[in-house]
């Protein structure tokens, strides 16, 4: 069964990141250059948060409020429920699906180690059942 460490093994533990002090517009930046959904929000090197376009879109844009004006720390994803690389994908996909989220933080212990979205899990979940599919094609061809 695959885990979270499986899709960091894939992935790797590229963390961009930002502090709560930077201004909204300068994350959407930074997401827009690295082609990317969600940043971390780290202070003093510990994890505090985590700040998506889904955040922009339902409390920036909706309230009519400035993303020049307003703080990452003001309107991130402060409470998302937590994983460990040892959480199953099917583990992973139904806090998911709870919880109506994107996104969880992975941590070993209190240590923040990344972030895994619902497009990792399905990739790697595909990844798997075809692995299983080329596993079952090469028996049956072996056995003929």
């Amino acid at each position: 069964m695959k885990n979270v460490s499986d899709i960091f093994k894939r992935k790797g533990l590229i963390n961009v990141t930002v502090t709560p002090n930077e201004t909204v517009l300068e994350a959407l930046r930074i997401m827009a250059e690295k082609n990317i959904g969600s940043v971390v929000v780290m202070e003093n090197d510990m994890y505090v948060g985590l700040f998506t376009e889904r955040d922009y879109a339902r409390k920036v844009i909706l309230h009519g409020k400035s993303s020049s004006d307003l703080t990452v720390g003001e309107i991130m994803s402060e409470y998302l429920p937590k994983v460990n690389p040892k959480n199953s994908l099917e583990e992973c996909m139904e806090i998911m699906t709870n919880h109506n989220i994107r996104y969880l933080p992975v941590f070993e212990g209190d240590d923040y180690i990344g972030i895994i979205s619902i497009i990792d899990v399905v990739k790697e979940t595909m990844l798997a059942q075809k692995d299983t599919i080329e596993q079952l094609q090469n028996y049956i061809h072996s056995s003929v």
